[in-house]
C-alpha cells in the first residue's frame, strides 16, 4: 500500500505543477494578447497618419505644380490641361 500512496502523491505533485505552469502560461497569454491589441491598435492609428500624410504629400506636389514650379513645369502644364478639360466637360453637360 505504502507504493500506491506514493505513486498518488507523486501524481498530486505532478498534478500541482502542470496547474501551476498552466496559470503561468494563461498569464503570459493574457500579456501577449493585451500586446498584440496594443500593437493592433498603434498599427491602425500608423496607417491612418501614413494616409493623412500621403493626402497631404499630394496635395503639396498638386499645389507647387499650380505655382508654377520651375521643377515641375511639365507637370503643370498637364495638370492645367486636365483642369481646363474637366471646366469645358462641365460647361458642356450644363449646355445640354
Amino acid at each position: 500500500m505504502g507504493a500506491l500512496s506514493e505513486i498518488v502523491e507523486s501524481l498530486e505533485s505532478k498534478l500541482a505543477k502542470v496547474q501551476l505552469k498552466m496559470e503561468m502560461l494563461q498569464t503570459k497569454n493574457h500579456d501577449l494578447e493585451q500586446a498584440a491589441a496594443k500593437a493592433a491598435h498603434q498599427i491602425s492609428r500608423q496607417d491612418e497618419e501614413i494616409a493623412a500624410l500621403k493626402q497631404q504629400n499630394e496635395s503639396l506636389r498638386m499645389a507647387n505644380s499650380l505655382l508654377g514650379s520651375d521643377d515641375n513645369t511639365r507637370e503643370t502644364k498637364l495638370r492645367i490641361n486636365s483642369l481646363i478639360r474637366d471646366i469645358d466637360y462641365c460647361i458642356a453637360q450644363l449646355s445640354d
